[in-house]
């Protein structure tokens, strides 16, 4: 068998590690008999494989218990019409932050349901490329929330610095940044993020929610979308994604492993600046993204020559390098290094870059 090194943006590489134990337990999970696939989401074995999920993402990001922890299915995407319809009732008005697209999609969807401030939008002029300083940021005082996506994924543009609110909750989309260095729960009303970079499998997302922010739905609100009811349910108040779900827990489990979160932010730290260290030094690549805001987890680059694009995605995948591609908004190419890309798939690709333009540069 060969793997190859996947730097796809999501769904995205898993741990092998994680993979040889799902493997190893796929038919007959610790002498239960059946996989974990097949069992009862309310039966013994399966409540302790989400309770250890649980206590182990509670100890690795330090997350406070009056916060509630949810596992959750529909996306990211299902957060953003999740987000306002359980807090916009306060004052029916909320403060959004644009530095890409996923952020751009976030407000859409807010619009549905109340008044939305943009307060800043660092793609009015032009391409994302970078984000808005803390001083720029148009804030309201009666705002019912804060939403900001730290890390852009299709932009490669990250926030350097949590915004201050001044009181007001915080929303964050972490789909990307989540589990890849430590960060202060405390900071924030709700964290977010879809499972399909840092955590899993795609089909689960966590929200990590205050409890002071539950409770306040919207009237109209769905009851799969009301966090309270998720909340009182143990995020079974109908079949969770229940592989998905022992997924992360491998995962988590493989992250205490990691030297916790401060050692994976040592390593992706590593990685990033050995991608970007590449790119800067050569007249053949470049990174559009200003060197401030330069996203950790989704490296975007263009080539001297976009003819050459397709040479170099093929040539690519011939070296055992793949999913390369840019997003079609942006073009170029992109390498997502999550969690689970070793400093060694990155060196391959800082040396097959090298390579490709001494042959085509």
């Amino acid at each position: 068998m060969t793997r190859v090194y996947n730097f796809s943006p999501g769904p995205a590489a898993l741990p092998e590690a994680v993979l040889q134990q799902a493997r190893d337990e796929m038919l007959d999970w610790q002498g239960a008999g059946m996989s974990v696939m097949e069992m009862s989401h309310r039966g013994k074995a399966f409540m302790s494989i989400a309770a250890q999920a649980e206590a182990d993402l509670r100890e690795l990001m330090g997350i406070p218990q009056n916060y509630k922890v949810l596992f959750l299915q529909g996306g990211a995407s299902t957060q953003f019409a999740m987000v306002p319809l359980n807090l916009m009732s306060r004052t029916g008005k909320a403060d959004y932050i644009k530095t890409g697209s996923w952020g751009k999609k976030a407000i859409a969807e807010g619009k549905r349901y109340g008044e939305v401030n943009v307060a800043a939008d660092t793609g009015a002029d032009g391409p994302f490329t970078s984000v808005p300083a803390q001083a720029d940021l148009a804030l309201t005082e009666d705002a019912s929330y804060v939403h900001y996506t730290p890390n852009e994924t299709i932009e490669g543009v990250e926030f350097p610095y949590v915004p201050h609110t001044s009181g007001v909750p915080l929303v964050a989309d972490m789909s990307s940044t989540i589990l890849s260095r430590p960060v202060d729960v405390t900071r924030f009303g709700i964290i977010y993020a879809g499972a399909q970079k840092n955590i899993g499998p795609a089909g689960l997302t966590i929200a990590i929610v205050r409890d002071d922010l539950i409770g306040n739905a919207l009237e109209q609100t769905p009851a799969m979308l009301d966090y309270q009811i998720h909340a009182y349910a143990d995020s079974m108040y109908n079949t969770p994604p229940t592989f998905g779900w022992y997924l992360a827990g491998l995962v988590f489990q493989w992250l205490k492993g990691q030297g916790v979160l401060a050692g994976m932010a040592e390593i992706n730290e590593r990685k990033a600046k050995t991608l970007y260290g590449a790119i800067d030094k050569s007249d053949f690549y470049a990174n559009p993204v200003d060197p401030g805001c330069r996203s950790w987890m989704n490296v975007p680059f263009t080539l001297a020559d976009a003819e050459l694009d397709n040479v170099f995605l093929k040539q690519a995948e011939d070296a055992g390098l793949h999913t390369l591609k840019g997003h079609r908004s942006v073009g170029g190419m992109r390498a997502s290094i999550y969690n689970a890309m070793p400093e060694a798939g990155v060196q391959a690709l800082v040396d097959f870059m090298a390579e490709f333009e001494r042959t085509h540069g």
